[in-house]
């Protein structure tokens, strides 16, 4: 092994790897040969390591490897609605970055384009490049969640995309390639990272790298007792396969996602972090992850020191190893490995393994590739941060996404020369907006601010009054206040919800009401509005149960802005004084309080008639909901009706089938399958067109919904209707659009059954968009020859 002596003075000058200015002797070391492939090149950086050295390299703050030139890293940003996780005003031109909504209310917009956009703009993309030029932060960023909400009263539903997979998938997809800029798939182009010709044919560089977390059935982190580190979630194949895998798998197949985190919990005994089946035959080998499989953090720690899973430090460390664990958010690792291997627990070539996907993540950015400003994405800087595009960016998603539940005689929007109070806890919200995981913005316009400079646009006509301290609002203190300024105005905006102080991580609600006197604050509002327009705002995350608003018919409009980010008060006035027509619908179902009854430990989807249980999420609940999921209201009015769709089908045989999604899903089963069984499914296929008209008087977004129904007597378990497939249009008022859905029913129609394989079922499937509807006959080949 070639020994490199780096002078102690340059030891601190390491900025970059592969530095020649600082090191003349790496220019003849392989891994730094920008003509040659990536995995040459890693192999290479493997094999002049020392054991020691590899393991220093597993977790997410990793020393320097001086003599061979390689500077520490720390592998931990954040990007989930914007750059965070890094030293903002390190650099003084570099003191904040723009904050988008929370991803719950960009994924009510349904809208694919817009959550690419996101993922360009800003989360972890062109403002994170520009922020590691400037030698802030990295370039491994642990976004996006894609847990499905399977219970309203989760801490962390903020930073999900909802309840249903195809959403859920969907948002996966195109958040991950627009921040990593299309992943690894196309080859680098003349105005590659290098001007050598050799290095056309390697594959091009990833912008960031994303992650997708938390892998998987995590959606519990502090409720009664029970907590992340020891619940031990109880999941059937069934669910597994039908809920909560589907978005992952997405995410690392179609994202192309070049890394996945495993979550705290447990998954039928075994943690996530640990277990073989997950971790390397599923996403490594059946799904085919390009990248590393980082531990939340502290969760290999969890393994022995909270849990006890682990009899001994050595076992936790080589649990996770074995299970297929390349990095570890913690210190377990870089402590105990040496340990593990001197025992047998494990083999230093599972080391080699780990630290090879490890590298090669960090080769795939750049960063082994020389000075970063002279790589392809080197000119990003200050300029590129914050920019007029981008907060308008953050302005559009927070319009786009917002949700009208209620609009009683078409009350809004509201002309511009009422005189307005403004009343409640979050009316003038500022970092509250902006949820968790955030980072410093760009700018803060409050809901207060957003209706007097984009509404009313004249502070005498604003009168504000908090009604309460705080969301908790635990005295009735400052009600009369806020009664007397809404009994002198022409219209009332009631801005109510929670915070951070009631839904966040480690915290889940024992509750779906309004915190404190939030109720008594609204009601006495209404009350003495004196039959003026009443619109209640509602801020959070999570679902609250509003039923008495919703039933009042002296609270005439109802909207959820989910906490949409720095310039949420300026898409709250454009949607209340009419400037945007909402178009956002709700990704989660809204329960009433009698929900909470239920178990927050029980992670079956299915109903149970014999036990009363209802079921979780839209597919699969039997009981009563305040609003549901997909619903949202518009200024205009859509009609739908399907032009074109078969009324029937014969559905391929169950060989067929399964050979079919192991095809497209590029899977390795180990089923053993030939052209004649895919292309049978791959027949099927048909287009389903809708003609979409906008009837209304006022231009707008919508989006098109396409759910289906199966068969009553199908299989057991089945949805009681999924979403198929969804489209976002814009329409004038009056015009009229064709839109296509290409429908895969091998795969879209399909639904798991008990043991986890999927199965198309026969018998009438009923589509919908909106109240359109069409039946398609799924015929069994077997009743046709009989």
């Amino acid at each position: 092994m070639q020994q490199l002596v780096m002078p102690s003075e340059q030891q601190q000058q390491l900025q970059y790897a592969c530095n020649f200015q600082v090191n003349e002797a790496l220019q003849s070391l392989l891994f730094c040969d920008t003509s040659l492939s990536d995995d040459v090149r890693v192999r290479d950086l493997l094999d002049r390591m020392t054991l020691e050295e590899k393991i220093t390299q597993l977790v997410n703050d990793a020393p320097a490897v001086p003599r061979l030139g390689i500077p520490s890293y720390s592998w931990w940003q954040e990007g989930l609605h914007g750059v965070a996780h890094v030293s903002f005003a390190a650099d003084p031109a570099l003191p904040h970055a723009t904050s988008f909504p929370l991803p719950i209310l960009t994924a009510a917009s349904f809208n694919k384009t817009l959550w690419n956009q996101i993922g360009q703009a800003c989360a972890v993309s062109t403002e994170a490049r520009a922020f590691y030029n400037a030698g802030i932060g990295g370039l491994t960023y642990w976004s996006p969640v894609i847990n499905i909400v399977r219970d309203p009263r989760w801490g962390r539903v903020q930073e999900t995309s909802g309840e249903d997979p195809t959403l859920t998938s969907s948002y996966a997809i195109y958040f991950v390639k627009g921040m990593q800029e299309g992943g690894s798939i196309a080859a680098a182009s003349s105005s590659a990272i290098t001007t050598n010709a050799s290095a056309l044919s390697r594959p091009r560089r990833l912008k960031v790298s994303a992650c997708c977390k938390h892998f998987t059935a995590y959606d519990l982190d502090n409720w009664e007792g029970a907590d992340r580190f020891h619940f031990d979630a109880q999941v059937t194949q069934q669910d597994l396969q039908d809920t909560y895998n589907p978005p992952f798998q997405s995410c690392v197949q179609e994202g192309q996602s070049s890394s996945l985190m495993c979550s705290y919990n447990r998954v039928n005994g075994v943690p996530t972090c640990a277990d073989y089946s997950f971790l390397t035959e599923t996403v490594r080998n059946n799904w085919g992850l390009n990248g590393y499989i980082v531990s939340d953090c502290d969760a290999v720690q969890v393994m022995h020191d909270d849990t006890g899973y682990a009899p001994t430090t050595e076992d936790a460390v080589a649990d996770a190893l074995n299970a297929g664990l390349d990095l570890n958010c913690g210190q377990y690792l870089a402590a105990f490995t040496q340990s593990a291997i001197n025992k047998g627990k494990v083999n230093e070539s599972r080391v080699d393994e780990a630290l090879y996907q490890v590298l090669l993540v960090r080769m795939r950015l750049g960063m082994f590739d020389g000075n970063p400003v002279n790589q392809q994405f080197g000119s990003l800087g200050p300029k590129d941060v914050c920019t007029d595009a981008h907060q308008e960016l953050a302005l559009e998603a927070a319009r786009q996404s917002i949700v009208l539940l209620k609009n009683d005689g078409n009350i809004l929007p509201l002309s511009q020369n009422k005189k307005i109070a403004v009343i409640g806890p979050n009316a003038n919200a500022s970092h509250v907006m902006l949820g968790d995981y955030e980072g410093i913005p760009c700018r803060y316009i409050t809901p207060l601010d957003g209706l007097m400079n984009f509404g009313v646009g004249d502070y005498q006509k604003v009168h504000y009054a908090p009604g309460c301290a705080d969301t908790a609002c635990e005295g009735g203190d400052l009600i009369p206040d806020a009664v007397a300024v809404a009994s002198n105005a022409d219209a009332v905006v009631l801005v109510v919800g929670l915070t951070q102080e009631q839904e966040t991580e480690s915290l889940d609600r024992t509750s779906l009401l309004l915190p404190g006197f939030q109720q008594d604050l609204i009601s006495a509002v209404a009350t003495y509005a004196n039959g003026c327009p009443v619109v209640l705002v509602i801020m959070s995350a999570g679902p609250v149960d509003i039923s008495v608003a919703k039933e009042d018919s002296r609270i005439q409009s109802i909207m959820w802005v989910g906490y949409p980010g720095e310039a949420g008060g300026q898409a709250i006035a454009n949607i209340i004084f009419g400037y945007h027509n909402p178009g956002g619908r709700l990704p989660v179902s809204w329960y009433p309080e009698e929900y909470t009854k239920i178990k927050m430990t029980d992670m079956h989807m299915r109903p149970d008639r014999s036990s009363g249980y209802p079921g979780r999420t839209y597919r699969f609940y039997t009981g009563k909901t305040v609003y549901d999921f997909g619903y949202g209201l518009s200024y205009s009015t859509f009609t739908h009706v399907f032009t074109s769709a078969p009324a029937a089908l014969i559905a391929p045989t169950l060989q067929e089938q399964h050979c079919y999604r192991q095809w497209r899903a590029s899977s390795n089963t180990g089923l053993k399958c030939s052209e004649k069984d895919r292309g049978i499914c791959q027949s099927s296929n048909f287009a389903l067109t809708i003609i979409v008209q906008n009837v209304g008087s006022m231009d707008g977004k919508h989006s098109l919904l396409l759910f289906s129904e199966t068969p009553t007597a199908g299989i057991k378990g089945a949805p009681l209707r999924q979403l198929l497939a969804f489209e976002t249009l814009y329409l004038g008022a009056g015009e009229q659009r064709e839109l296509t859905f290409n429908i895969d029913p091998c795969t879209q129609l399909s639904t798991v059954k008990e043991d986890g394989t999927y199965m198309l079922d026969t018998g009438t499937h009923i589509l919908t968009v909106g109240s359109a509807k069409h039946s398609i006959a799924i015929i069994s080949a077997d009743s046709i020859t009989a």
